[in-house]
């Protein structure tokens, strides 16, 4: 369970922390502590549907293949579709996050040069990817130490330090902020998902997931509240307003201010490795469920073929990382975590759908906790930006489309 927490933790403790909680300050201010404690909550729901699926049906594929056991095949693909756009601009996100803090320990602050450098990471880990490199346990644990060392280092300096700082970063917001804040953190939460497709790959499934889903959701949430308070007593609101657009990484600025350089370094250093590592998971990730999605032949079956050694899917993750790169083109770093915001909220509203759907034996815990989870998954998805809703949105009716005419052609030939 100890390395199913520990992988947990190393999908969430990389762009939620050192990016996502700087762009919910931006629209909530000091409401993003509020806003962290509501997203794990709706997160803890979710989570706890997660486990009692995969705890009944250990497989690979996390929701993909709960929709289409527990509800239906189209209801299945959507979960699936949903999925690649959301894992996308999460690992968008993650690169543009690592770009910004390398960028600025090279004193290169200019937006192109971070987009430029996102772009080459991308390429530079796809090709890595297909050279046959996995994500490993032990660069896992690794990446996760250091970037706990650092946060937790910063919090210590932050909560020892606080002071005028901490009066101009207390702005009021609205219920409307709180809410968009809200879906917004509820990404930085949504790595625990990892867990829950490990079910062909864990010992006692039925216990381990659950049991690790719990623990690395109250971890993280305990951590993400303390950044939040931390970064919001060092930083005034209106600093979060654009500092993407200036080049300048939100913790290792409030590091610089509160220690001076070496903290800073410090904490560039726990977030750079964290995102790799993050943003080499989400390929990974990715291009096996464009793997699983053209084995099932709800995308074109060309995409299912594997290198000779069996060991990377060369076209789906040529596809997952020209994915990315056009997401970083299009979108900057708020525009693409808001798109993975109402993705990724879709995707778990099917999850609590599919928990619903279970029989009594089959259920873990009351049908409270799902119904909740998909009440409140689904409400917070239309909180997004505008931007963000109606690209989610025509993207959910296109790959519904696309399913339907490409099913309706295979039966026919």
């Amino acid at each position: 369970m100890f390395q199913a927490i520990l992988l947990g933790l190393g999908s969430i403790v990389g762009t939620g922390v050192f990016i996502s909680i700087a762009i919910a300050a931006g629209v909530a201010g000091s409401g993003v502590v509020l806003a962290t404690i509501l997203a794990g909550l709706v997160a803890t729901c979710n989570g706890l549907s997660s486990a009692q699926l995969a705890a009944n049906h250990p497989v690979n594929g996390g929701t993909y293949e709960y929709g289409y056991r527990w509800v239906s095949p189209p209801i299945g693909f959507v979960a699936g579709w949903m999925f690649l756009c959301a894992k996308s601009a999460s690992a968008a996100t993650a690169a543009l996050g690592f770009s910004i803090y390398f960028a600025s320990a090279l004193q290169l602050q200019d937006y192109r040069y971070i987009q430029s450098i996102a772009v080459f990471t991308v390429l530079l880990l796809t090709g890595l990817i297909l050279r046959g490199i996995k994500s490993s346990a032990q660069i896992n644990t690794l990446c996760v130490a250091v970037a706990l060392f650092s946060l937790i280092t910063f919090c210590l300096f932050a909560f020892l330090n606080h002071g005028e700082a901490s009066a101009s970063a207390l702005a009021t917001f609205s219920t409307i902020s709180l809410l968009e804040a809200t879906a917004l953190m509820f990404v930085a939460f949504t790595g625990y998902g990892r867990i829950a497709t490990l079910g062909e790959e864990v010992e006692h499934p039925s216990r381990t997931i659950p049991k690790a889903i719990i623990f690395t959701i109250f971890l993280s949430i305990a951590l993400y509240i303390a950044v939040a308070l931390a970064l919001t007593m060092s930083l005034p609101h209106e600093f979060f307003r654009d500092f993407a657009g200036k080049g300048i990484p939100p913790l290792a600025h409030a590091a610089n201010i509160l220690s001076g350089p070496s903290l800073r370094t410090l904490v560039t250093v726990g977030a750079a490795l964290s995102m790799i590592a993050v943003l080499l998971n989400l390929i990974l990730g990715l291009s096996r469920m464009v793997l699983a999605l053209a084995r099932r032949e709800d995308l074109p079956s060309q995409l299912s073929a594997v290198n000779e050694s069996g060991t990377a899917p060369i076209p789906a993750t040529l596809l997952t990382g020209a994915v990315i790169v056009l997401i970083i083109l299009l979108f900057d770093i708020k525009q693409s975590w808001s798109f993975s915001a109402f993705t990724v909220l879709i995707y778990y509203s099917i999850t609590n759908l599919s928990a619903l759907r279970m029989s009594k034996d089959e259920r873990l815990y009351p049908r409270v906790i799902p119904l909740f989870g998909l009440i409140s998954s689904l409400s917070l998805a239309f909180w997004v930006d505008r931007q963000a809703l109606l690209t989610g949105s025509t993207l959910l009716f296109i790959g519904l489309i696309y399913r339907q005419i490409r099913h309706r052609l295979r039966s026919r030939f």
